[in-house]
């Protein structure tokens, strides 16, 4: 009975700390989901489980990131931040809506996919973003389009969408780095509350687990904030390019392996 009840007690204490993490690193630069979704499925969860616990949980974090840079928002290529933020809603709705009906052995073979996708983005692109934008001229309408495929990937999976979005709003907004941590972080916090209406709708949310997580997640989403506008970016960069090419790995292999 006292080694069920530790066991159970170090599942709680690495659910909270796998929140932390991700919600420092959703604040950060984005990529939260490679620290909450393999402690998730480590601790036994279904992957599609896993994942819809993942965005509940990191919901709070990314709206406390979100809060904490609210005197920043601005107008994105010429579009408004209430306009792309609905934009957003409406993708993460249909997104959490798919991951609802995709069978939970299905995810398992779609996520490392997903996964490679987020890692390309991450390693390639902000150059590609510079070499588009010194060649390519793109309006307003192409910005919508492409938030709102945002919003229906990060209703869906959401692993790397922040750093997704850092290479849009470069390319199609033409926006620095730092500039982005504001309309960014809102629209990861805005993607995640229109999944989570979903999510728990369908009863798909381990709430035992999600708890502690979202606790971690509030305080490390708090904290990555106010780093964010102390570290080197590239320090932020290459850290959270690491986590997701292990994590990419590590899926493949319990995928196809």
């Amino acid at each position: 009975m006292a080694d069920l009840a530790t066991a159970a007690m170090l599942g709680l204490l690495l659910a909270a700390g796998a929140g932390f993490l991700g919600g420092a690193m959703n604040a950060l630069a984005g990529g939260g989901t490679f620290a909450t979704l393999p402690a998730l499925i480590a601790l036994g969860l279904p992957a599609n489980v896993a994942n819809a616990t993942s965005n509940v949980a990191l919901l709070p974090g990314a709206g406390a990131s979100a809060w904490s840079f609210r005197k920043e928002l601005e107008p994105l290529g010429g579009v408004g931040v209430r306009a792309l933020a609905a934009i957003t809603f409406a993708g993460g709705l249909v997104g959490s809506l798919l991951l609802v009906v995709t069978p939970s052995r299905a995810f398992d073979l779609i996520i490392p996919w997903l996964l490679l996708i987020a890692f390309v983005a991450i390693a390639f692109g902000a150059p590609a973003s510079r070499w588009l934008e010194a060649r390519v001229t793109i309006g307003r309408a192409t910005l919508v389009v492409v938030q709102a495929m945002l919003g229906v990937y990060g209703g869906y999976f959401g692993g790397g969408v922040g750093i997704m979005t850092t290479a849009t709003y470069g390319l199609l907004a033409g926006m620095n780095p730092r500039a982005m941590f504001a309309p960014r972080t809102l629209m990861l916090a805005v993607a995640n509350f229109a999944a989570a209406f979903v999510f728990i709708g369908f009863g798909l949310v381990h709430w035992v687990l999600a708890v502690p997580m979202l606790v971690g997640s509030v305080l490390g989403g708090w904290l990555g904030a106010r780093l964010g506008k102390r570290l080197p970016h590239r320090l932020v960069w290459w850290w959270t390019l690491a986590v997701t090419g292990v994590t990419t790995v590590v899926f493949v292999v319990r995928a196809y392996g």
